[in-house]
């Protein structure tokens, strides 16, 4: 008799929730093959619109947990397990977990906008957060800066989200701003012949936009010209230095003084 109620059960039993339970694998084993093409899809988008391999690995994986387990809830409801708790665990992990990495979402949502605005890139020098640097590697959560002396910085890309970038190489070309102060007593035409001459022999200058030459102050002690020229970017600092060395064997060779502080002490 026990054996006759036992059969029973067990054929009620695989007529109601046992072809729900096949059905649910069923639609598991399909759901899951779904959300591989979704991925590989939203995968080959985010290439297309050039987006750095680190973000797309990272959403690639985030879309895809979060997808199956939904899926993974749905099925269970639908085979008749109660899935309120599950879902009310998951909610409460996921804002416990929330409130003890504040600070690293705050990174991980700056990684984020950084690697999706692109306002730099890997080999960029740019200044930010007081540092300068060039740009070595761009991750979720932190940046790393390498120092003209090889020092290397980690940002945190919150900081990096929300301050102030300034990015010296995201154009191709720059523009040299350099002072040289001569005595009043010099010939100011003279002078600014000297510094044409100079710009125009370097080879490192672009002739568009033109230089520009001109004085830029009356000071206390000298007579300032200020000196603007353009170069590509990579020639910056070659030509920075460069006319700063230029200028003074000229000015020397012409004679033109250039001033600087004296005190006159007068005694009684």
């Amino acid at each position: 008799m026990d054996i006759t109620k036992i059969s029973e059960q067990i054929i009620f039993w695989a007529s109601t929730n046992g072809l729900k339970l096949i059905i649910g694998l069923i639609s598991l084993f399909i759901g899951f093959k779904l959300i591989n093409k979704v991925i590989i899809g939203f995968r080959s988008i985010l290439e297309k619109q050039n987006v750095e391999a680190t973000l797309i690995t990272f959403l690639d994986g985030l879309c895809e947990s979060i997808m199956k387990i939904l899926l993974v809830i749905f099925i269970l409801g639908y085979i008749g397990i109660p899935t309120t708790g599950f879902a009310a665990l998951i909610a409460s992990a996921g804002l416990a977990v929330g409130l003890a990495l504040q600070g690293s979402l705050s990174n991980f949502a700056g990684g984020v906008i950084l690697l999706f605005i692109k306002p730099f890139k890997v080999g960029d020098y740019i200044e930010a957060n007081g540092r300068s640097g060039t740009v070595e590697s761009i991750k979720i959560f932190y940046t790393n800066l390498v120092t003209n002396d090889n020092k290397s910085i980690v940002i945190p890309n919150g900081t990096l989200s929300n301050g102030i970038v300034v990015n010296y190489t995201a154009k191709d070309t720059r523009r040299v701003d350099l002072v040289f102060a001569v005595a009043y007593t010099a010939d100011i035409l003279h002078v600014k012949k000297v510094l044409t001459e100079i710009v125009n022999k370097h080879n490192l200058i672009l002739n568009v936009p033109e230089p520009f030459i001109a004085i830029n102050e009356h000071g206390s002690s000298s007579v300032n010209f200020v000196l603007r020229a353009w170069c590509k970017t990579e020639d910056y600092l070659t030509v920075y230095f460069d006319l700063l060395e230029k200028v003074k064997i000229k000015f020397d060779n012409e004679e033109i003084d250039i001033p600087y502080p004296q005190m006159d002490i007068h005694m009684k």
